[in-house]
């Protein structure tokens, strides 16, 4: 007999239990479930709704299946349906009818709500920690190629030169919002739920706050059909989680891209690539094609969570329980692909002259050639023009600028002098960019100073 069977004449049919049953992915729930279920009973026996010798074999028989399920020697049968009933059931099983009394003043509603959110809170902090794990390999490659200059991209054209460095710490604030977003929603996960029973809360005199302080949930729900029906804070996390995957999925890119060998910018580990099987001399970059690839799954769960809710009526549904798979598996699959990327990227190689070279072509000093221009007086759309003239007779006649010579100049411009030679030098080009936040020296040496402080605070949130 189910532990809500009393009102059924009929046994649930074997597919039905099948079909319904959560227990064999949300068993994860089962350390969760139990230390709500204790702090539940504390509260049951401090209120005085059931007495303090009960509330103790309850908490005992808890514990045990506890140690239990950590030994591996805890049975689990799908005729339980879920983590809840599983633990109750064999609370019951252990010190008999008692162990009934711990449903008291909560539904399974509440109580899933709760444990999900218990178990949440534990995940975005070791995410947290793996992303400033990869934070911090990102500023010790900055630090390692500060003077590495590499060409800057928009539309995978060469564009302006720029340092290495700068391009690292660009993934280091991307990553920081990342943090930051999961920082926000930890504060939305962080509301005790258990208390709101089925819907409509309960008319015992429960503490919730006395439970919230237990279980260290900063506050409690304020309205209980919220409370059963709020699923907000896994959208939240899953919208996170995309984000994330999207920022390692543009890195990836970048590194399947320089690893090639039209690039060569970068070499990958072995211990970071794999081989074909029929090519022998192929290093292929699977580790980050795969991380790029799962981008998709992890999208796919926001959008399947979003689509069970749209249009679910209050309070709870049983669609709800469509919440946890899809969760679980976004923070397996985020753990794995944010651990797997910040050892890849600490394998790397960086090919300096590839990079220094490439810099040099693709005319990516003409915008100094222009802004030389207009610091002359010159307005800048008339210098864009003379500059965009200059670049099409060098690649008439197959050279660089800096191949020009000053007469060659001063033919577009009477205004250009031989400081300009200095002005389009690469190395010159990059560190006069000397803005807040731009790609000099001086300013990527800002940032990573600004990125120091960051990565304390953050691990003193974290601490």
């Amino acid at each position: 007999m189910k532990l809500w069977g009393g009102r059924f004449k009929k046994n649930t049919n074997k597919l039905v239990e099948e079909f319904t049953s959560s227990l064999f992915f949300d068993c994860r729930l089962y350390k969760y479930d139990i230390k709500g279920s204790i702090a539940h009973v504390k509260m049951l026996s401090k209120c005085k709704i059931i007495p303090p010798d009960e509330a103790a074999k309850i908490e005992d028989g808890l514990n045990e299946i506890y140690r239990e399920i950590e030994a591996n020697k805890f049975v689990f049968n799908a005729a339980d349906e879920d983590i809840h009933m599983a633990i109750e059931r064999a609370l019951i099983d252990k010190i008999g009818p008692v162990g009934g009394k711990l449903h008291t003043a909560r539904s399974r509603n509440d109580q899933v709500s709760l444990d999900t959110r218990f178990y949440l809170k534990d995940e975005i902090k070791i995410i947290e920690e793996l992303i400033l794990g990869l934070q911090r390999e990102l500023m010790k490659l900055a630090k390692d190629n500060i003077g590495i200059i590499s060409p800057g991209y928009t539309h995978l054209q060469h564009a302006q030169p720029i340092l290495f460095s700068h391009h690292l710490m660009a993934y280091f604030f991307m990553l920081e919002r990342d943090f930051e977003r999961l920082k926000d929603c930890y504060k939305r996960t962080d509301v005790m739920t258990l208390g709101a029973g089925a819907l409509a809360g309960t008319t015992f005199p429960i503490d919730r706050e006395y439970v919230a302080k237990q279980l260290g949930f900063s506050r409690v729900s304020e309205n209980s059909l919220d409370s059963v029906g709020d699923r907000d804070f896994i959208v939240d996390f899953l919208s996170a989680a995309s984000l994330i995957m999207v920022h390692l999925s543009k890195f990836c890119e970048e590194l399947v891209i320089w690893s090639s060998s039209e690039f060569n910018f970068i070499e990958i580990d072995d211990a970071f690539t794999t081989g074909s099987s029929i090519m022998p001399q192929k290093k292929n970059p699977d580790v980050a094609e795969l991380i790029r690839g799962k981008c998709g799954r992890v999208f796919g769960h926001l959008v399947g969570l979003l689509t069970t809710l749209k249009a679910l009526p209050m309070a709870y549904n049983r669609d709800l329980q469509e919440d946890k798979e899809g969760l679980f598996d976004t923070i397996d699959t985020l753990k794995l692909a944010l651990e797997t990327f910040t050892g890849m990227l600490g394998s790397i190689k960086v090919k300096s002259e590839n990079m220094g070279k490439a810099a040099k072509e693709g005319f990516t000093n003409a915008t100094d050639a222009a802004d030389y221009l207009t610091a002359k007086g010159i307005p800048f759309r008339e210098a864009h023009e003379i500059v965009g003239k200059m670049v099409a007779s060098c690649i008439e006649k197959n050279c660089h600028l800096s191949d020009l010579s000053l007469d060659d100049f001063k033919k577009f411009s009477t205004l250009y002098d031989k400081d300009i030679f200095e002005i389009i030098d690469i190395k010159n080009s990059v560190n006069r960019k000397t803005s807040f936040g731009g790609t000099s020296a001086k300013s990527v040496n800002k940032q990573m100073s600004v990125a120091e402080k960051i990565v304390g605070k953050e691990q003193a949130w974290l601490a």
